[in-house]
């Protein structure tokens, strides 16, 4: 991030979620959009890989490209690359379209087949329009991960490079001020407290702003175990693991079950909070810490939770 801006993830108004499959992107990007609204800014979520993993966050049925509101001040929609080309061509073209596009996405499909970034840049340019309108207060973007997140985000430029004149240019023109601008847009990158997901973190930030001009606002740590062998914790295992030996009960070997099970996740910690160093050491951006929630609920109601978590530390 450029020196002298220090901007709260929840004050910009596009925000897109990466990170490597697995990792809670989804639900982070839904407790944003969650805690956003909480806190009385007209929210869209957006889903971008159409997977109804974001309807699934909210217990709401299937999500379309038309926004609804799910919840008060929230409003959520999925991405469809023909919608938003009819929604495209009837806003800047002014081409009035009923129903499927037929011939006209075909066509499409085999361009954006040929050339890098046309069907991208719909799908960025769709958000970017709805900053641009100031449609809502804050739009967050559960996007594509780490491995396509370039690609999309950088669809842009891309174009920009190969149109050097006409309306594609302009409309690239304007997406690239919205999106390089870092007190409008910024990207947060999600990782978890292991080896892969912090790689290619530092992958992708080494990447991001470099080729797509996008500035990269902050990492979420996810998942992070609790040190449950803090001061007098740690006092209290090694005196009971002493005792155990001495003790031929049942109630003895189910301690030593569960002193062991303890030693185990301790030992896990540890080694995720070296790969969270790693990152820390590797990269200056301001890292957010959301616990592991040790639970089986689903759905609403672990955003609701993660949301809570992230409360006091986005400000």
């Amino acid at each position: 991030m450029p020196a002298g801006v220090d901007v709260s993830i929840l004050d910009r108004r596009l925000v897109f979620v990466t990170g490597k499959g697995g990792v809670g992107k989804t639900s982070i990007a839904a407790a944003l959009a969650h805690l956003a609204a909480q806190r009385g800014k007209r929210t869209l979520v957006c889903e971008m890989d159409a997977k109804g993993s974001l309807a699934a966050a909210f217990d709401v049925g299937s999500l379309k490209f038309q926004p609804r509101q799910i919840e008060p001040n929230l409003f959520a929609m999925t991405m469809t690359t023909e919608d938003a080309l009819k929604e495209y061509l009837r806003l800047f073209v002014k081409l009035p379209l009923i129903g499927r596009i037929g011939p006209l996405a075909r066509t499409f499909d085999f361009l954006a087949d040929a050339a890098p970034g046309v069907r991208e840049i719909l799908v960025i340019g769709k958000l970017c329009y709805e900053v641009r309108e100031r449609h809502y207060d804050i739009v967050i973007v559960d996007a594509e991960a780490t491995g396509h997140i370039v690609s999309q985000i950088g669809a842009p430029t891309t174009i920009r490079e190969m149109a050097q004149v006409g309306l594609v240019r302009d409309q690239t023109d304007w997406m690239l001020k919205v999106l390089h601008d870092t007190s409008v847009t910024g990207v947060a990158v999600v990782t978890t407290p292991e080896e892969m997901p912090v790689t290619e973190t530092l992958a992708l930030l080494e990447r991001l702003e470099r080729e797509t001009g996008v500035a990269p606002t902050s990492l979420i740590a996810n998942r992070v175990l609790p040190n449950l062998f803090e001061g007098p914790q740690r006092d209290v295992a090694d005196r009971l693991a002493e005792m155990l030996p001495l003790i031929k009960s049942e109630a003895g070997r189910g301690a030593s079950a569960v002193l062991e099970a303890a030693r185990i996740t301790e030992a896990r910690r540890q080694i995720g909070a070296g790969h969270l160093d790693r990152l820390r050491a590797e990269s200056d951006l301001p890292m957010l810490c959301v616990p592991e929630l040790f639970t089986r609920a689903t759905g609403r109601r672990v955003v609701t939770l993660v949301a809570d978590a992230l409360d006091e530390k986005v400000g």
